[in-house]
């Protein structure tokens, strides 16, 4: 994306609708961006961790930790493909359009992300939630009960830490719906 053709197509534009001048759009696009990111990057890693452990110890056998390890993997998944899927579009949508087009778009954007913030991200963090609860007894079983309360605690801790991010996220992005829209 070049910021410069994209402030010159928009300089032309004689009618300013918005409060935003062009480099504010930029900026606050490249912010949500670099967040997408972010978390893309987060749930990637995750997703590493549990499918080289998935192959290399789980899947000798079938058994409800393997159903957890998939209920995991899969959740964290198709929200990484929605995170690409959405940044893509937006990125392709930016560099097309004209400003006005293009804030027309971000709303329909911003409202679209609501369903997958909303709807798909809890059902997600639901089905991960089942994944982890799943894993507990095996855990339970085959570490000692310090290692196994570590788990516990750790993976509440993150599972909060997570949620707060995608909450602090989805505020963002409401803040900026509420701006398009004056």
């Amino acid at each position: 994306m070049e910021n410069d053709n994209l402030n010159k197509l928009w300089d032309i534009q004689t009618n300013d609708i918005s409060n935003f001048n062009p480099k504010e759009i930029i900026t606050k696009a490249k912010k949500q961006r670099n967040s997408q990111y972010i978390s893309i990057t987060v749930m990637s890693l995750t997703v590493m961790v549990l499918m080289i452990y998935a192959f290399y110890y789980a899947f000798s056998q079938w058994n409800t930790f393997n159903l957890g390890l998939i209920l995991m993997i899969s959740s964290l998944t198709l929200r990484i493909f929605l995170e690409f899927y959405s940044l893509y579009r937006k990125e392709k949508q930016l560099i097309s359009m004209a400003q006005k087009a293009y804030r027309s778009y971000l709303k329909k954007y911003y409202k679209a992300r609501q369903m997958i913030n909303f709807v798909i991200t809890p059902i997600c963090i639901a089905v991960y939630i089942v994944g982890f609860y799943l894993l507990l007894p095996y855990f339970k079983d085959y570490f000692s009960k310090g290692f196994y309360t570590y788990i516990l605690i750790s993976g509440f801790l993150s599972l909060t830490f997570v949620i707060i991010i995608i909450i602090k996220n989805i505020i963002k992005e409401q803040s900026f719906l509420r701006q398009l829209h004056k």
